[in-house]
């Protein structure tokens, strides 16, 4: 199966400080690893296009996105929260990073390719309607599958997340949608610490405690994402994966390993099978 690989140039260009843990080396570590696993050349490279206005606006509010387009800087740093910020190249990135999800969206319903991953940073998943959080500044992943609904005409998206931190961003802006279903584990207390509202019927949040192992973790994927997306029966799946719940990442405190992350994608990807086409973000 070709995989399509979106990127694009932009994205490493916002610089947010040496000590940044959201930086440029998220981008090339993939890059590398590829090169050293000779999967590179396997893959069909596609430039990332910038997320338009109106797609922007199917996850957002357009109050919101004035106050971003107009906050961006062309030198210095600009503060959207405590912990996101804006430099010179940030705003390019962010549009890049939208407008790679949409694309991949498009590629993988088009039957141009059945699989698409996108390398792009800023991430999304804490993003919200209306503000910016967690280092994210459009939600990626509900702009896609926003995308999805609207262009493709599609009744049913199913969003698994498995960051070592809660997609606030991505529930609070599907919750009570049946078209999409949101399944995610996470870390929890951990960042946004939030209380998890467990009322929405599209919502399947695995909250984690720190030292959860991979085992834990693909029990917990099995019992509780499987059986819903099997009754949802998505059309389409959209990853927002997050890798910092590997025992050797220091930003939160789960116990994961190269090769759980490869059990649940591999979960993902025969549900798909079976009830998407294969079609997978």
């Amino acid at each position: 199966m070709t995989l399509a690989f979106i990127s694009h140039p932009d994205c490493a260009l916002a610089q947010l400080g040496d000590q940044h843990p959201e930086s440029p080396q998220r981008l090339s570590a993939i890059e590398d690893q590829l090169l050293a696993s000779g999967l590179a050349f396997a893959l069909r490279r596609h430039d990332a296009p910038f997320a338009t206005r109106e797609q922007l606006c199917r996850a957002h509010a357009a109050s919101y996105l004035e106050h971003i387009f107009s906050a961006a800087p062309t030198e210095g740093i600009v503060w959207l929260d405590q912990s996101t910020s804006m430099v010179p190249h940030s705003l390019n990135a962010a549009l890049r990073a939208a407008g790679a999800v949409v694309f991949g969206v498009d590629l993988v319903m088009s039957g141009r390719t059945r699989a698409a991953f996108c390398n792009v940073r800023p991430p999304g998943h804490h993003a919200e309607h209306d503000h910016a959080m967690g280092y994210c500044i459009f939600n990626n992943v509900a702009v896609g599958a926003a995308h999805a609904l609207h262009a493709h005409a599609l009744e049913r998206v199913a969003i698994v997340d498995f960051d070592a931190h809660h997609g606030n961003g991505t529930e609070s802006i599907f919750r009570d949608n049946p078209r999409v279903l949101y399944c995610s584990t996470f870390q929890h207390p951990c960042y946004p610490h939030r209380d998890i509202e467990t009322a929405y019927a599209n919502i399947v949040d695995v909250l984690l405690p720190a030292e959860t192992t991979g085992a834990e973790f693909r029990v917990a994927v099995e019992a509780r994402w499987l059986p819903r997306l099997e009754r949802f029966r998505p059309q389409l799946i959209l990853i927002s994966a997050g890798f910092d719940a590997h025992i050797e990442d220091d930003m939160a405190d789960l116990c994961f390993s190269y090769s759980d992350f490869t059990s649940v994608t591999k979960v993902i990807y025969d549900c798909a099978e079976r009830h998407a086409a294969g079609r997978v973000v």
